[in-house]
């Protein structure tokens, strides 16, 4: 569902994950991807440009330097959030992503979160993807900064 419908989402802590739209490939290897399709596992690099809603996010080979990787796609699935509810908001849906990915980093990092070098952000689906894409997904991402 997330790759066929051109919707957006909206940046939850970090503006540098905020993407401009340039295809094809950059000299550092990176090339953009629909952020509906990135995928647990993909690094990423900064975006240039800070922006409150992305389209697209710069992924690059993870042996390549990068400061940021997925590593969850977790499906909100509060109460009122079935069957095109209203949006809850950026504060419940934040609350829900701290602790959605809080619970999935050791998991993935090999670490706990607390004795970890390491940070994680975010990203929420906005109101428009909510209402106009169904999209209830938020996009867990370790970071260095």
């Amino acid at each position: 569902m997330r790759a066929r419908r051109a919707r957006w989402c909206a940046l939850a802590v970090f503006p540098f994950f905020v993407a401009g739209c340039s295809f094809g490939h950059s000299k550092s290897g990176a090339h953009s991807v629909s952020a509906f399709d990135v995928k647990p596992g993909q690094c990423l690099l900064p975006p240039k440009d800070v922006r409150e809603e992305i389209s697209s996010l710069q992924v690059v080979d993870c042996t390549k330097p990068h400061t940021q990787e997925a590593y969850a796609i977790v499906k909100y699935d509060g109460t009122g959030s079935e069957n095109g509810a209203a949006y809850p908001g950026d504060a419940t849906l934040g609350k829900f992503a701290e602790g959605a990915c809080g619970e999935h980093y050791e998991a993935y990092v090999g670490i706990a979160y607390q004795d970890s070098s390491l940070f994680f952000t975010y990203l929420l689906p906005s109101a428009r993807s909510w209402q106009e894409g169904d999209d209830r997904s938020v996009i867990c991402f370790v970071t260095t900064t």
